[in-house]
């Protein structure tokens, strides 16, 4: 079986999120494609929290196992339309419930914009687009967890300060 080299590209039931955006003449907002680890997605995600460079046989089996979920995992990118970088990207994963009578619930995630990009509103129209997706695939509600620096930015995005969040790692 081909591998896709979008996810969520164009699939049944992608959402209203997952298709090309152009912003301007400058950004595209996109899904994640296989040839964007040598478009620095990697190096974009270090952004957030240090992660090692990836191999391209370890990037291309993550990339299968979460094109095998569908609409319900799509990573967006903005790719900068004159250099082919990536200068943003986020996450959208659909959680589906016993609650709420089996509903689904958009955890946003991985939303990162390249340092040199920023202020240019590119978070804010990824954070948009995911949010459609969720709602497009019939989610009540989206929810994320950030740092206190970012309150305001999610804050702007129409998100609303809500319960605590707490993690344990390994």
């Amino acid at each position: 079986m081909e591998q896709p080299h979008a996810l969520a590209e164009g699939g049944a039931g992608a959402g209203a999120g997952a298709g090309v955006e152009a912003i301007g003449d400058a950004y595209i907002i996109r899904p994640l494609e296989l040839a964007d680890l040598s478009k620095g997605f990697c190096d974009l995600l270090a952004q957030l929290s240090p992660s090692p460079p990836l191999s391209e046989e370890a990037f291309h089996a993550r990339f299968a196992e979460l094109a095998a979920l569908g609409a319900d995992h799509l990573i967006l990118v903005a790719e900068d339309a004159a250099t082919g970088r990536l200068a943003g990207a986020g996450a959208m994963l659909v959680e589906r419930k016993f609650i709420r009578r089996c509903g689904l619930v958009g955890h946003l995630e991985d939303v990162v914009v390249d340092a040199a990009a920023r202020g240019r509103g590119l978070g804010e129209r990824l954070v948009h687009r995911l949010v459609e997706h969720a709602r497009g695939r019939g989610c009540y509600k989206v929810i994320l967890n950030c740092t206190t620096e970012l309150k305001g930015f999610y804050a702007k995005c129409g998100f609303v300060e809500k319960n605590v969040q707490m993690g344990l790692y390994f």
